[in-house]
């Protein structure tokens, strides 16, 4: 056996091993013709010897033509597959609806951070972790939960199937790239993760003892164990539509077209994982509000916001009547000077280290929208932030819904750059901390300070398309001014203790004492009595 990858070559070895046997066979013919026939003509003996050649001809022109064949062959399958990825292309752009998606995969770039903190570590919710086996573990306690809620209302299972296959294709689009299950298990999917999610929500705000769930339930219970189960449901990528939540929630309440409900459910039940908890009294909220232009909070959970999930509902918690920018847009004209991802580009602010040497006072702002910062007259106040171990998952995937959804603003990505930038290091926090600004359940400084500074390492961010940046340059505009720097430093060095001030009016005394003995000195010897 020979292999031969080279179409000339083997053309060649063809034809001679064509011609050997063409030889071969005629000088065998010539040879007995002869001696047979020795009375034959010389034409027929010249016309035999002719054979050969005509035979290695009838060789090269077959051979030519099965290499011509097959490169045509192999030319034509070639174009076959290209058109065949154009017309999937084609299809994609026509079967897919992108301004629905609002569930994203995290990207690689975002991933290479901290990968844990994007992926559940007890619960899948949705398509993109389920049937994991690390996961599967979880899927009893939802079988449970649906047996419960079947019971509780008296209802057949069939009228949740048929419920959620009627938004079966609007809730695949929510999703990004395919999604590799059949309708029937997309839509048992649906309904089993969508009443765990409810019986979670609704046992946090009523009770699961009136859902009828025992004391000791290992997980409809508030345990240990719920607290995981809140930090692995606000995740990305471990989301459910939220028309889907309204419709299951709607039939167990017999209101189907309900709405608004399961926001406020949701709200409840995340509200462990709020970066604040500033209480503000009655008179403080007043103020705050009649401060800021209005006179009653702007978000109504109980009213139709078009949330799209339970993370972007939580999202709009957060900011309220917050920082609104105008909407991004997909294409921008591009300047080196503000779409940046190097993270020396990023620099908003100095460290509060060098803020305070400048000068720059640093006080706790009362309110409770952590976004909320101020500067006025040297004084940059800051409202409370309270740092626990949840806290970078959630700012972590909050910032990747503001990088994946087009029509989310960057307000958290600007408030936690913004704080990458003051924190530098563990002094930077311990200051902080003293001013109550910061508190924190992590251990020691050392550690919020490297949370802050690896929060947006891969994130691409437009510093001149963040709501901080005006007041990011009033301050290094008084950061700058070196007599701010000068003050700064003499009330460090000489004023920071009553004895330093006591020593320095000491020194002032006698300086004075000393200058007017000299004066009164060289007067009298110029001008004796």
């Amino acid at each position: 056996m020979v292999a031969v990858f080279n179409k000339e070559l083997l053309s060649w070895y063809l034809i001679t091993v064509k011609l050997r046997e063409a030889v071969e066979s005629g000088v065998a013919t010539t040879s007995t013709s002869s001696a047979e026939l020795p009375g034959q003509n010389q034409e027929l003996l010249q016309n035999q010897q002719q054979k050969p050649s005509e035979s290695i001809e009838i060789v090269i022109r077959d051979d030519a033509e099965n290499c011509e064949e097959a490169d045509n062959r192999a030319d034509s399958e070639w174009v076959i597959s290209i058109k065949e990825k154009i017309d999937q292309a084609r299809q994609d752009d026509a079967d897919s609806s992108w301004e629905k998606l609002c569930i994203y995969r995290i990207p690689h770039y975002l991933r290479e951070g901290d990968d844990k903190a994007y992926v559940p570590q007890i619960v899948s919710i949705g398509p993109y972790h389920h049937g994991k086996r690390r996961l599967r573990q979880m899927d009893r306690h939802k079988w449970r939960a649906l047996n419960h809620v079947l019971k509780r209302t008296n209802h057949n299972i069939k009228l949740y199937l048929d419920a959620v296959a009627e938004l079966e294709e609007r809730a695949r689009t929510c999703y990004e790239g395919l999604i590799s299950l059949s309708s029937n298990e997309f839509i048992e999917m649906m309904v089993l993760d969508g009443c765990f999610v409810l019986e979670l929500f609704r046992g946090v705000a009523e009770g699961f003892k009136r859902l009828g769930y025992p004391r000791n339930d290992p997980i409809f219970a508030m345990r240990g164990s719920m607290h995981s189960i809140q930090r692995d449901m606000i995740m990305l990528e471990n989301q459910l539509p939220l028309f889907i939540l309204d419709r299951l929630l709607g039939i167990q309440l017999g209101n189907p077209d309900q709405r608004g409900l399961v926001s406020k459910l949701a709200l409840h039940f995340f509200d462990p994982l709020m970066p604040t908890d500033e209480p503000l009294t009655k008179s403080d909220r007043n103020k705050l509000e009649s401060s800021l232009g209005y006179t009653t909070t702007s978000f109504d959970p109980l009213s139709d916001q078009g949330g799209l999930h339970c993370l972007d509902v939580f999202r709009r918690s957060l900011l309220r009547r917050g920082p609104q920018p105008e909407p991004r847009i997909w294409i921008k004209k591009w300047s080196h000077g503000n779409r940046v991802a190097d993270k020396r580009r990023q620099q908003l602010i100095h460290c509060v280290t060098e803020l305070n040497e400048a000068g720059i006072k640093f006080k706790k702002r009362k309110t409770d929208r952590f976004w909320d910062i101020k500067f006025n007259n040297g004084v940059l106040q800051i409202p409370r932030l309270l740092v626990h171990d949840g806290t970078k998952s959630l700012f972590l995937n909050l910032i990747a819904l503001e990088q994946c959804h087009l029509d989310c603003g960057n307000e958290i990505t600007s408030y936690v750059v913004f704080m990458d930038n003051l924190i530098n290091s563990h002094e930077d926090v311990g200051y902080l901390h003293y001013c109550g600004i910061l508190e924190h359940w992590l251990g020691n400084d050392a550690v919020v300070a490297d949370l802050f500074n690896r929060l947006c390492q891969e994130v691409v961010f437009d510093i001149n398309d963040s709501y901080l940046s005006p007041l990011s340059e009033d301050v290094n505009r008084y950061y700058n001014h070196r007599w701010n720097t000068w003050r700064a430093s003499l009330t460090h060095n000489y004023f920071s203790s009553p004895w330093a001030f006591l020593s320095v009016a000491a020194a002032v005394v006698l300086l004075l004492l000393t200058f007017a003995q000299t004066f009164y000195g060289v007067y009298g010897y110029y001008h004796p009595s």
